[in-house]
C-alpha cells in the first residue's frame, strides 16, 4: 500500500469542547467501523476555525479505524463511496489512506476488499498491544492488495453490492434468515477476492 498511496492522520489539535455545536462534519470511529461505506451525511460535527489546516476526505479514500479492544475487530475499513460536496474530516482515532492514482481502484470494489479475510488478516497483523491494539502505519503500508483490472473490479462490486442489498432488504426479518444471508454475502466476497495469496512483509 506503501508504493501506490499515503497514509494520513486525523483531525489534530482538538478538546472535547471542540465537538460540541460544532460547524463542520467528520468522521467518527463509530461510522468507519459500522460502515463498508462512509456515511458522509452523519449528523457528527466539530468546530473547525477558517484558518486551521485540516486534512479532509476525498471520494475514494479508504479509512481505517486505528486501535480497537479486540485483535481481530483492528483496522476496520470504511470507504468514501460518494462524492463529497462539503469539507469532511476524519477523527484522530483513525488512518486515512489515499491513492497517488485514484483510478486504479474503484471505490464501490475497495470497500468490500479491505474487508474481505484476504486483506482482513493481514490489517490484522499490523497491530499490536496487549489490552489494547493500536495499528502501525509502517506496517500497514506494508500490506499487499491485489488491482484487477477495472471491468473485473465492477463485476465483483455489482455481485457483492446485490448480495449487500439482500441482506439489507431483509433486515427486519428472522435473525436465522438475516444470519444465513450474512455468510452467504462473506462467502461470495472471499471466493471473489480470493486472487493469488497475498502476504504483507514483516
Amino acid at each position: 500500500m506503501g508504493d501506490i498511496g499515503t497514509i494520513f492522520g486525523g483531525l489534530t489539535g482538538k478538546s472535547k469542547d471542540d465537538f460540541s455545536n460544532g460547524n463542520a462534519r467528520y468522521a467518527s470511529y463509530v461510522n468507519v467501523f459500522k460502515n463498508i461505506a462512509l456515511n458522509i451525511g452523519a449528523d457528527d460535527f466539530v468546530k473547525i476555525a477558517p484558518s486551521e489546516s485540516q486534512r479532509t476526505l476525498r471520494h475514494g479514500d479508504i479509512v481505517f479505524t486505528g486501535s480497537s479492544e479486540t485483535p481481530d475487530e483492528v483496522a476496520m475499513s470504511s470507504v468514501v463511496t460518494a462524492l463529497v460536496n462539503e469539507p469532511i474530516y476524519l477523527n484522530s482515532f483513525c488512518i486515512g489512506y489515499r491513492l497517488n492514482d485514484p483510478e486504479i481502484l474503484a471505490p464501490e470494489f475497495s470497500k468490500h476488499l479491505f474487508r474481505s479475510d484476504a486483506i482482513r488478516s493481514q490489517l490484522i497483523r499490523t497491530a499490536s498491544g496487549v489490552t489494547r491494539f493500536n495499528v502501525s502505519k509502517a506496517r500497514l503500508a506494508k500490506v499487499k492488495i491485489p488491482i484487477p483490472e477495472m471491468v473485473e473490479q465492477k463485476r465483483i462490486a455489482a455481485i457483492l453490492d446485490r448480495f449487500d442489498s439482500l441482506v439489507s432488504d431483509i433486515s427486519f426479518g428472522l435473525p436465522a434468515e438475516i444470519k444465513a444471508r450474512r455468510q452467504q454475502y462473506e462467502h461470495y466476497r472471499d471466493k471473489l477476492l480470493s486472487f493469488a495469496k497475498l502476504e504483507a512483509t514483516a
